[in-house]
Parts: structure tokens; sequence; C-alpha cells
């Protein structure tokens, strides 16, 4: 198996770098990470699906090397870029999966970009679309915490982070050396986050999987029975043992979860 290959799709004032393994010729997965981290958070599903797709996996505006100077560009940019890289690599679609805000940016880039999208796996995350008010109140809590943090010590902010992201120890390592990026520097980048949310009442038309860890926020678990209610083509699994990030915490469930519903909607399912 080849390593991760780095890319950037260089704009005017900055660069997105993006990371690929795989055959070309297979159809593609964009991973997209979770707020603070960066492209290492899949590092358990990369090698596994890049047997039989194309591995794409994107540091967001302001994390890991794709770093902004001042507020020259803020983070829901991501959106466009990420469709800009699947026609880059030579993908008319591809099959997106993301993590908690990787999971928001995802849904963005199926309702912009329709035609590029394949299907949406969702960890962690919630709708995009309708009054999504108690969630991001429980959330907002979280974040006000968060912010006091990085605002007077980062490295609190960072363990702050990882003990409410994964209930595996050796995971919540990983995530910590991916938050080592995110520095005060990104945040002006952050401000850009609401701007990818739509109070429109609406729904995906591509084929949807919600994931959640038996330990995430309970608003989080009782908002993807809900969510799963509203969509035509959707399918909703809890991972037991795993936390916000289910993909780092429990892979192996995680992954195989994964590798039914993207087989099931692939051109070409694998056969192994």
């Amino acid at each position: 198996m080849t390593t991760l290959q780095e890319r950037q799709l260089q704009k005017e004032a900055y660069s997105l770098y993006y990371y690929t393994q795989g055959d070309p010729s297979n159809e593609a997965i964009v991973f997209i990470h979770p707020a603070y981290g960066d492209h290492t958070c899949f590092h358990h599903q990369v090698d596994v699906f890049a047997r039989d797709y194309h591995v794409i996996c994107v540091d967001m505006i302001g994390h890991g090397k794709s770093q902004v100077k001042g507020g020259i560009v803020t983070i829901e940019k991501t959106v466009d870029l990420i469709a800009e890289i699947i026609a880059a690599e030579g993908h008319a679609q591809a099959h997106l999966v993301g993590v908690s805000l990787g999971s928001l940016m995802a849904q963005a880039v199926a309702h912009r970009f329709p035609q590029r999208v394949k299907s949406i796996t969702v960890t962690g995350g919630y709708s995009i679309f309708g009054d999504n008010a108690a969630i991001t109140k429980a959330q907002n809590r979280e974040i006000f915490k968060a912010v006091f943090l990085m605002l007077f010590w980062m490295d609190g902010f960072r363990r702050y982070v990882v003990k409410n992201t994964n209930v595996v120890e050796a995971e919540r390592e990983v995530f910590y050396q991916a938050m080592q990026k995110f520095t005060h520097r990104s945040l002006p980048v952050m401000s850009g986050m609401g701007k990818i949310l739509d109070k429109t009442p609406r729904t995906l038309t591509q084929p949807l999987l919600i994931v959640t860890g038996e330990h995430d926020l309970p608003i989080i678990l009782s908002n993807a029975k809900d969510w799963q209610a509203l969509e035509t083509n959707a399918r909703a699994v809890v991972i037991p043992e795993a936390g916000h990030c289910a993909n780092m915490d429990n892979p192996a469930a995680f992954n195989r979860i994964l590798r039914e519903f993207i087989d099931l909607h692939a051109i070409s399912p694998s056969l192994c």
C-alpha cells in the first residue's frame, strides 16, 4: 500500500492541502475531519478504503497545513474547494464522509454541488437545514468553555476538546497531536461556520448514512433518529464503545458499516 500523497489546491493568497491514496481510476471517497483536527483523524480509514477506492483527505481552511493569514477567507469556502478537488482529481462524483463539523461541510457540498456527490456519511453531526436551535444551544455551551480556554490556555483548550471528543485514550492523543496546528491565528476562519447552515427545511437527494457514537451528546443521539425519519433515503447507526468521533474510537465497527454503505451505492462495488 502506498502512503498518503500530499497535494495542494493553490489559490492566490492561500493553499488548501489535501492528501490522496489509492488508485485514481477507482471511485473517490472524500474524508472531512472534525473542527480543530486534521486529516490524521482518519488514520484508521485511509489504508482500509484505499484498497478499493481513491481516498482523498482534506485539511479544512485554518486546520492542518491549510493555514491562511488574517481574515482573507473563512472556513465555509472549504465547501467550494472540496468540489474543486473532486474535479481536479478526475472524478465526476465522490462519496463524502464527514465527522462533526466535517459532516456539516459534506452536506453543504452535497447541497451546492449535488452532481458531485454520490453519497453522504455524517458522523457526530446533524442536518444543516431547518431549525437546529436545540442542538446549537447545547453545543454553544461547550464551545463557550472551549473558547475561554483557547484565549487564555491553548494547551488546556486542546486537552478539553479531546476529552469531550474521544473515549479511547490513544485516540485522544492522536486528536491532540492533530490540534497542534490549530492556533490563535486559526480563530478568524471559524467565523464562517454559520454560513453553511440553512434554516429552510430541506432534505438531501443523495443516500445518507447517519452515524453516532453511543457516548456522544444525548441530543446528537436523539436527533439522529428524528433526522432519519425526515430523509427518504437514510440509515441511522449507533456505534458502540465510541464517542463523538466514532471512526476513531471504534474503527472496526465504523469501517464495516461505512464499507457496506459505500459499496452499496458505488457504481462498481468491491467484491471483498
